[in-house]
């Protein structure tokens, strides 16, 4: 009968309506379910993907949740978003004792959650459309925030005060951010862009309004061009260095006056991520390929193995892949 289907629409409104089954019925399902294991991986870029050294956790987004995974004993913890909306950013305070993220959609926010508790801390609400990169300062004072390509802001907030104060506007898409080890300043890098932001003058700020965040651009020279996919200032003897990595496959170190000293090939088809410790440097380049070099003086030191291909027995192999 042509009523039928509406007469059983209504009765399960009806159902869904009633009191016995509706908001208290999600209230003991809520208190019931508990997230166990996260399957896969949303991030986006380097942006989105961080190790705490002290204790070695991961930390990596899946929608609006954020997988802590410790590797030694493969087990993960959550940090759920409160907005539901998706991670886009995330690092490590220095102490690992925090993780901030940064996350897309209309009005994101820059959240500050406390690692051991799995509870936020703090919130900054000073974008519009959404967030690329995020990090904290050495010191732990600071945290630094992009916005997209649509966004374009940046924003340098003091988190335990909740100040803003610094901010301005960069004019490409940023890709990567790096403090420096005195945290006097920091990086970001994109597309033909390499731009160092200066923080002395703003610690002696006491107005209550940002002051305009100062910015001076790399001098890239012959290499302007290229797409600058990740950064690291340098650590120790060569603080005053700044390494990037473009997507071409070219490893660049910028001297203390911004410019680009020197550069080596990686001889490979794409290059996409930078680490750096105070004797070495590692350039994850295509096909899971790993290149090591010293920062003194971009000398190569070698190639890292490749891992082993998932569900195979270490024990077993007798060659090396």
């Amino acid at each position: 009968m042509p009523g039928d289907g509406f007469t059983i629409k209504s009765r399960i409104r009806k159902f869904l309506r009633s009191p016995s089954t509706g908001k208290n019925c999600k209230e003991n399902l809520t208190s019931k379910v508990t997230l166990e294991k996260v399957l896969g991986i949303t991030s986006s870029g380097n942006s989105a993907l961080a190790c705490d050294p002290r204790s070695g956790l991961v930390a990596y987004p899946a929608g609006c949740v954020v997988v802590l995974l410790n590797p030694k004993k493969n087990r993960q913890h959550h940090i759920i978003n409160t907005s539901r909306k998706t991670i886009t950013a995330l690092s490590f305070s220095p102490d690992g004792k925090h993780l901030v993220t940064g996350e897309s959609g209309h009005l994101p926010a820059v959240r500050v959650w406390d690692v051991a508790e799995r509870k936020q801390v703090a919130e900054l609400q000073k974008h519009k459309y959404g967030v690329s990169c995020v990090a904290f300062s050495p010191n732990g004072k600071y945290i630094v925030s992009v916005g997209n390509q649509h966004d374009m802001m940046v924003n340098v907030w003091a988190w335990k005060k909740d100040v803003i104060v610094a901010a301005n506007k960069v004019s490409s898409k940023v890709k990567g951010v790096s403090f420096s080890e005195d945290s006097s300043y920091f990086v970001t890098v994109g597309n033909r862009h390499v731009k160092f932001w200066y923080l002395d003058h703003c610690k002696a700020n006491k107005a209550s309004a940002p002051v305009p965040l100062l910015g001076r651009s790399g001098l890239l020279g012959e290499l302007r061009n290229n797409f600058f996919c990740d950064v690291a200032c340098g650590r120790g003897s060569k603080s005053d260095s700044t390494f990037c990595i473009t997507s071409s496959g070219l490893l660049c170190e910028f001297n203390s006056k911004r410019m680009l000293d020197k550069w080596v090939d990686l001889r490979t088809g794409l290059a996409q991520s930078l680490s750096l410790s105070e004797h070495m440097i590692f350039c994850g380049c295509a096909d899971g390929t790993v290149r090591a070099f010293r920062p003194a003086d971009l000398h190569f030191v070698c190639t890292l193995p490749w891992p082993h291909p998932l569900g195979s027995d270490v024990s077993s192999m007798t060659e090396a892949r």
